[in-house]
């Protein structure tokens, strides 16, 4: 039988759920929301935005819901990018924004403002918090714990990541098949591989997984329908992250390009990239993600670089040079509102 998570009395969601935390836009005050009303836990991401603005969301999402919700922190690694392979990259990208009208961006390490973020959750009360890019420390691990009582996941790829993260100290891991969508949390980018590391099919990964670690796993990657739910959690798991699976619902913030390129079918499946952020990504594979297929590893220095022409691009419904991260079960999403997706994944997953 599956470890159950060791949520907090009264912070548990209703159903095994959980959305995932998509960054930049499609994660909602209105898609977390609407998944808590629904029975799961959604999660406010972190990613990209100032601690005031992530306080902020924070303050939106308890505003309108009283369901539990969780929160999701990058922990960037050290910089570690080739100065003149971004330079490369960035001379190889200056046609494609200039014919959008915009220039480059400054290809800068950030460290996200972990800290920061930190200090927001430690005064807040999450239901879950979730790891991504990174092992974290067990001091960090410790220090939320105490303070928020809530379940700390870290995201892992691959067995090897999950014994280290289980050392760590942290209360359940999120397992990243190969089919999932958007960025790999692969703790180092390796060079060698184009998915940064051995990339392991989500079964795969949990049938080695639950050999190497007691800990509770949240199963995430090409999970669209309830027989895939009851598939992994027959298999052992605990719980189940959905991303692409919620893109287009009325509630997500995905753009009005990302939206078109999924629902009309417009590309022949999905590529893992580094060519838009220097971390590896899947996405659907449309021209610029294809186009540079030895683009250097180099995060969050080339998200920096290409978020001007990225921007551009969406603004001006041209999906061939915009990041259009989905997962491989892409050609099942639907238009429907969250309460009725998830509804109808939880009946037909015998939940």
């Amino acid at each position: 039988m599956p470890r159950p998570l060791p949520f907090a009395p009264g912070r548990a969601p209703r159903l095994p759920i959980w959305a995932a935390p998509m960054a930049g836009g499609p994660s909602s005050t209105a898609l977390i929301a609407a998944v808590g009303a629904a029975g799961g836990l959604g999660l406010v991401p972190a990613g990209y935005l100032t601690a005031e603005a992530f306080a902020d969301r924070i303050d939106q999402v308890e505003a309108a819901t009283d369901a539990p919700w969780g929160a999701n922190l990058f922990l960037p690694g050290p910089p570690a990018a080739d100065d003149a392979a971004v330079a490369a990259h960035a001379d190889a990208l200056r046609p494609l924004a200039e014919a959008r009208g915009v220039a480059l961006g400054d290809p800068r390490w950030e460290d996200d403002a972990v800290d920061a973020k930190v200090d927001v959750l430690l005064e807040r009360r999450p239901a879950a918090i979730t790891f991504t890019f990174g092992c974290p420390p067990a001091e960090l691990v410790g220090r939320l714990r105490e303070a928020t009582g809530a379940v700390l996941v870290a995201t892992v790829t691959t067995p090897a990541e999950a014994v280290e993260a289980t050392t760590a100290g942290v209360d359940a891991l999120a397992l990243q098949g190969a089919e999932a969508g958007g960025h790999r949390g692969v703790f180092v980018d390796d060079r060698a591989f184009p998915g940064g590391g051995e990339l392991v099919p989500l079964d795969e990964l949990l049938a080695r997984t639950r050999t190497e670690t007691p800990l509770p796993l949240l199963a995430a990657g090409g999970l669209m329908t309830g027989a895939d739910v009851r598939r992994v959690l027959d298999a052992g798991a605990s719980g189940v992250q959905l991303g692409t699976a919620l893109l287009c619902t009325p509630e997500a913030g995905t753009s009005a390009t990302h939206r078109r390129a999924l629902l009309d079918r417009r590309y022949d499946g999905t590529t893992v990239t580094r060519g838009f952020t220097g971390r590896p990504a899947r996405g659907l594979a449309n021209p610029l993600a294809l186009a540079f297929p030895d683009a250097p590893s180099a995060y969050p220095e080339v998200h920096h670089l290409t978020r001007p022409l990225r921007a551009a691009a969406a603004e001006q419904g041209d999906p061939d040079a915009v990041h259009l991260w989905a997962g491989d079960g892409w050609r099942g999403v639907t238009e429907e509102p969250v309460g009725t997706l998830l509804a109808r994944i939880a009946r037909d997953a015998g939940l």
